[in-house]
């Protein structure tokens, strides 16, 4: 998904007028859903084989997880997010994409190993959504399987469907991305039911409809530079920049980037 998937058509520019239109990436198997449903099923079967085998750890090179999982708890511990989220003990999380939901399991552990004792009194709460419906029978099983002491709630949602109940019946504060937008990025077909436009172009507007004022999107990507991330997420939506994590940068041409984007946003306002 990564790397050789990328596609620069255009010298880009960054004005606040650009549209999404302009950021285009080549067309991928793995933007298909035939793909995922597929590679799901025999991360599925290893697992049944093999209980240790809980499948691929995306962004793992670049140690993504770990510093979204890192600014999460620091942001709680400080009390740093947001007004109406900063304070707040009841706190709920979304997966978007989750696949094997190893970024909410690790989560999970990690809040409890690093709170502990303070942890009393918090309430959090673990959902992750997908539309391969192999994915969530995957991380279910890991779920019953490798952590029955906590709750995790798995749902098969088509995130790229106008009509999706789930969109409009929940809710979450903190909502998390680690490859997903790449994954749909890569499936450049139009949707009819959007008048023709791309996943990538209706993806922020989707994932707003289950936030809240004050809400938080983090979203991890390698196929993005930062300006083109911030352009596809702020383009006709109330999500504005609210944080950074940091990674290694490197100059190529003159130019400075970082092979990994990693910003959280903020919901400025009920998405109308």
């Amino acid at each position: 998904m990564c790397g050789s998937e990328k596609s620069r058509k255009l010298e880009m520019s960054y004005g606040k007028e650009r549209m999404t239109d302009q950021i285009e990436l080549n067309q991928s198997k793995l933007g298909t859903r035939e793909y995922w449903n597929e590679f799901y099923r025999k991360e599925q079967q290893n697992f049944q084989d093999n209980e240790d085998d809980t499948g691929e750890c995306w962004f793992n090179d670049s140690n993504a997880e770990e510093k979204m999982i890192e600014f999460i708890i620091n942001n709680i511990q400080e009390a740093t997010f947001p007004d109406g989220l900063a304070n707040k003990s009841d706190i709920s999380f979304l997966d978007i994409g989750t696949g094997n939901g190893h970024l909410l399991f690790q989560l999970c552990e990690q809040l409890n190993e690093e709170l502990g004792d303070k942890k009393e009194g918090n309430q959090f709460h673990f959902h992750g959504i997908d539309y391969s419906p192999d994915s969530i029978q995957f991380a279910t099983s890991i779920a019953e399987k490798k952590y029955p002491k906590n709750s995790f709630n798995f749902c098969q949602v088509d995130l790229l469907s106008k009509d999706e109940a789930f969109l409009n019946s929940h809710s979450f504060d903190i909502l998390l991305d680690k490859g997903t937008l790449d994954a749909i990025a890569l499936n450049q077909d139009p949707i009819a039911e959007f008048g023709g436009k791309r996943g990538m172009d209706v993806y922020a507007k989707q994932v707003a409809r289950m936030m809240k004022t004050h809400s938080i999107l983090l979203i991890t990507s390698c196929n993005f530079t930062e300006k083109e991330l911030i352009t596809l997420v702020t383009s006709g939506t109330n999500l504005k920049v609210w944080s950074k994590i940091k990674y290694p940068n490197f100059s190529f041409g003159g130019m400075e980037g970082s092979t990994v984007v990693s910003i959280a946003f903020v919901q400025n306002g009920e998405f109308a």
